[in-house]
């Protein structure tokens, strides 16, 4: 084993506890007095900032109701700071620090104690950070901070592991060659100036990663870390149950021992842009079907004017969404499908300001018709837009956000902390991103005059462009061009009759006024008012089920609402299930102009189909929620259905369709598997068929059918009363179904695989092998989700281990629990990018083999910690309304009138013994007595053996297979 680069300094073990105790209330107290927190009025959380004697900055947060603790680690060094002979070494550095330090020598044991102590773990290299972060149980959160600790003060750098993870980054820069996000991220860099460190390949492979007696890579891991790794340039966020003086209390004494190499954050004073050579357009080849235009401005960095953030104000402006938008008019005319506008990358010494836009085919080939307009509509906001009365409705909805801003999740809440406070100072790290000091008209017109055609870096990427001299980028090998583009055609008049369409917003009508809470008690589970079908003597046309909920537990002024239009149609055909959503599309659009300013406004709308239907979901400030519902039924009963608009949703339904052929392995794969198994999903091919054969008749007609028979359910939760909920239900039945009939819709089932293992291989083109091994249970009874949930807990861990980290099969592994409508499974997953299915499968068979020792000497310590888990993540505090009315929606839906599925279920797993975990392992690894293994065989993938070009012997029978899975029965509720 080698030795720790740097020892942990450790204190003195004789001084009394008492001493060390008072000496860390003095510090406390310091801490809080230096640096007091601005916080939400809605926040009960405690904070406390301080920073150690390495120069470590602290942020610490107390929530003594949290079930989860959390804490990540910010280092401001990135893949900008890679040497340019190793590039993605920062990335490589990242993988490094999880396995292994002094004191926790074992590879996988940082990730097995979170595992089985419900948590998760990750880290993420950007251009200027890299952050690593975990949650746990908060029980758990000393010995899960003395271990992340260990990694920033004493990693190993073990020299057998670095040879074999480099194996794991180079599969993971492989897993991502076809993706077109990465592919046009390659190109952004080589455009970028040699100069700048953001020209460079940021993951790393086997090339840039070379390890070999020449170029040993564990001596240039150990410079780098010790060159740029140092506590001063490191912000750690804690967060847990505990107080502020115990969380404290862990941090010093394990985090102090991080070395000080009093080193500076790297600036990158080069350009980003070289602005010589623009105007510029930049063509990008896309491997699927989709079309993008983004302008690219650089402007000055904005990281020190987030007080009054003038980049926010103008892009707010340039992305906005409401009639008479820049989006609007690009979409009502045919020409774009969604619009953004935003900062792209700032790095201190410069940024970009950045405009995007999805386009349709009709406005790939109508650029010269977009751009003046996008450039007219600058120029609107140049003249006209900079208003004090505009700014003071931003300040008023950021302060309404702030004021009523509700809890995220622990791990998030870190990540964000952790890395806000490398830009901002303690005192306004909480508010930051809400803050809008004061209005700064000078500021928004700095940055507006950099919005000008001949300051302009213009991406087009589409599919199969007319590439002239066509370039490669070095690593994804991706094909573009650039070209010099004439300002003064840029400056050439916009579109006469588009240009006239062109408006500011006006003043936002859904600003909430009433923010007052209800009075009374939150309801623990939401009560039935109306029945679906029956006249119950409430209502004499009680044909929606509403449910009803009470809920202010939050502290906020926000309510949810769904509406479910379940009818027999939605599972009829493929057609129908085009059709519904088309269908969808044309409500979210006839929608979205006017109900964009709610969205500003603090509300929010989604329309989508599901297996049963189509659900209608409202939420947001209470105040405005039934104004927005009823603008909504009203569209849902008189559909604006138009050519234009049919004919564009249905070339993006086809392109969607084409383009899920193109994912990654085991995307499809997994895919596959659902559309198999699951009642009511139907092939892509069918679809595909469908969405090119139908009309606009076809989707009037169906609109119309639609509602003569439905089996409606309602969910009112949060800040609204009883009479409101059931205004809103009769709101739905007077205007969408005054003359429908009930129909009972069933909820769909699960298919239920044949005995033995049913072996199926995919034709994917992609280089990594595809490999899903899907293991089903024989029921859905309590006790077998159970049994499988716990199974699927402990396995995951060694799995990973074993198949990712020493055998080195690829970066995408995983087991996880594959439960689709309450049916148990488990799934192991593996794409890779030089092995074939079947060494994966032999691979996987070994592991099985040493895992049956395993299981069996399970202590019931450690079954028992295990089982607290998977507990902890079944029942996991709720933190947003929104979650448990997402909770209660679900319950709604499979039927459970008591809300206590999680319960039952914890209850379940409470239960499950040694002797049934090993029965179930042995039935469903072991023996796969009910198995759906799906292949794909990797282009780069090389033939193992004689015997391999053989096994299995059905190859490419992914068709034949479908077919009969899908004939089969559904799997038994008991």
């Amino acid at each position: 084993m080698m030795p720790a680069l740097t020892r942990p300094t450790r204190r003195n073990q004789f001084w009394p506890a008492a001493l060390t105790f008072l000496c860390l209330l003095v510090a406390s107290s310091f801490s809080l007095a230096a640096q007091e927190l601005t916080k939400s009025p809605n926040d009960a959380n405690l904070y406390r900032y301080l920073q150690l004697d390495n120069g470590l900055r602290v942020l610490l947060v107390s929530d003594k109701s949290a079930d989860k603790a959390a804490a990540s680690l910010n280092v401001a060094v990135g893949s900008g700071d890679d040497p340019a002979d190793r590039e993605g070494l920062s990335h490589f550095l990242e993988h490094m620090l999880f396995l292994g330090t002094e004191k926790y020598p074992e590879p996988g044991e940082y990730q097995q104690f979170i595992a089985s102590h419900g948590g998760s773990h990750n880290a993420f290299t950007a251009f200027q950070d890299t952050n690593y972060f975990f949650d746990v149980q908060a029980e758990f959160l000393e010995p899960a901070l003395d271990r992340f600790a260990q990694q920033f003060s004493a990693p190993l750098f073990t020299a057998e592991l670095v040879d074999r993870e480099r194996n794991a980054v180079h599969s993971e820069y492989s897993s991502k060659l076809k993706e077109d996000g990465r592919r046009f991220f390659s190109v952004r860099k080589a455009v970028t100036p040699a100069e700048h460190a953001f020209h460079q390949f940021a993951v790393g492979n086997l090339t840039t990663l070379e390890n070999s007696e020449q170029r040993p890579l564990r001596e240039d891991l150990v410079e780098f870390w010790q060159q740029h790794y140092s506590a001063n340039l490191m912000n750690l966020a804690v967060y847990g149950p505990q107080s502020l003086d115990r969380l404290e209390q862990l941090v010093r004494g394990r985090f102090d021992a991080i070395e000080d190499r009093k080193l500076t954050q790297k600036r990158h004073s080069a350009p980003l842009v070289d602005r010589e050579q623009l105007p510029k357009k930049v063509t990008v080849a896309s491997l699927k079907d989709i079309r993008n235009m983004s302008l690219v401005f650089p402007i000055a960095s904005q990281q020190d004017q987030y007080r009054t953030k003038p980049a926010r104000y103008v892009t707010n402006l340039l992305g906005h969404e409401g009639p008479g938008s820049l989006f609007d008019v690009l979409k009502r005319a045919g020409l774009a499908e969604s619009l953004s506008a935003g900062l792209g990358m700032d790095t201190g010494d410069g940024a970009t300001l950045e405009i995007s836009m999805a386009l349709t085919k009709q406005g790939l080939e109508q650029q010269d018709t977009i751009l003046p307009l996008v450039f007219a509509y600058i120029d609107k906001v140049r003249d006209n837009g900079i208003s004090e009365q505009r700014f003071e409705e931003m300040r008023k909805l950021a302060d309404i956000d702030f004021r009523f801003n509700e809890k995220s999740d622990p791990v998030h809440q870190v990540m964000r902390l952790a890395g806000q406070l490398q830009h901002y100072p303690a005192a306004d790290i909480l508010r930051a991103p809400w803050l809008l000091e004061s209005y700064a008209p000078g500021q928004y017109r700095e940055i507006l005059e950099q919005l000008t055609p001949d300051n302009l870096l213009l991406f087009v990427l589409q599919p199969e462009p007319d590439l002239g001299e066509a370039r490669a980028t070095q690593w994804y090998n991706t094909q573009w061009q650039q070209e010099p583009l004439s300002a003064q055609q840029l400056n050439q008049p916009a579109n006469a009759a588009l240009a006239s369409q062109l408006a500011l917003p006006q003043a936002n009508p859904f600003i909430p006024e009433n923010l007052a809470m209800l009075s009374g008690n939150t309801m623990n589970q939401p009560e039935q008012l109306l029945s679906a079908g029956a006249n119950d003597g409430v209502n004499n046309n009680g044909e929606i089920e509403l449910w009803y909920a009470r809920d202010t537990r939050f502290g906020t002024p926000k309510a949810n609402v769904y509406l479910s239009l379940r009818t027999p149609l939605a599972q009829e055909s493929a057609r129908n299930a085009v059709l519904l959503r088309l269908l969808t599309d044309a409500l979210n659009t006839n929608l979205n102009a006017w109900a964009y300013s709610a969205r500003l406004a603090g509300l929010d709308f989604s329309i989508y189909p599901h297996l049963r239907g189509l659900t209608l979901r409202v939420g947001g400030y209470s105040d405005q929620t039934s104004t927005l519902l009823r603008q909504i039924l009203q569209q849902v009963a008189n559909p604006e259905l138009t050519q234009q608009r049919f004919d564009i949703a249905r070339q993006n339904l086809v392109d969607s369709l084409v383009n899920q052929s193109r994912n990654r392995p085991s995307e499809q794969i997994a895919d596959y598997i659902q559309t198999a198994l699951l009642e009511g999903a139907w092939q892509n091919e069918d679809k595909l068929k469908a969405a090119q054969e139908v009309t606009l008749n076809d989707l009037q007609a169906f609109q119309q059918q639609l509602m003569t028979g439905l089996d409606p359910v309602m969910l009112v939760h949060g800040n609204l009363s009883a009479a409101s909920a059931l205004n809103m239900a009769q709101q739905a039945r007077a205007l969408i179904m005054a003359d429908s009939q009930y129909t009972n819709v069933e909820r769909s089932r699960i298919r239920q695989i044949p005995a033995g293992e049913t072996r199926v291989n995919m034709n994917i083109s992609h280089p990594d092998t595809g490999y899903a091994l899907y293991l089903q249970g024989p029921n859905t009874s309590l006790a077998e989700r159970a049994q499988y949930r716990l199974l699927t807990q402990i396995i995951r861990s060694p799995f990973y281990e074993n198949i990712r980290t020493q055998r080195q099969l690829g970066y995408i592994v995983y087991a996880t629990s594959f439960e689709m409508l309450e049916t148990p499974a488990l799934a192991l997953i593996v794409q890779s990018p030089d092995t074939r299915p079947q060494a994966i499968n032999a691979a996987v068979d070994e592991f099985m083999e040493s895992f049956a020792s395993t299981l069996a000497g399970l202590g019931s310590k450690e079954l028992e910690q295990e089982k607290q888990a998977v507990i902890s993540g079944i029942l996991e505090q709720e933190r947003q309304l929104g979650d448990i009315s997402e909770r209660f929606w679900s319950e709604i839906d499979r039927g459970n009138s008591n809300f206590d599925s999680r319960e039952q279920l914890a209850a379940a797993i409470e239960n499950v013994s040694l002797a049934q975990l090993q029965s179930t392992f042995r039935t469903a690894l072991e023996q796969r007595e009910r198995a759906l293994l799906v292949t794909s065989n990797g282009q780069s993938a090389g033939v193992d053996s004689e015997a391999d070009k053989t096994a299995p012997a059905s190859r490419g029978n992914a068709d034949e297979q479908m077919q009969k899975l899908r004939a089969q029965p559904p799997v038994a509720a008991r």
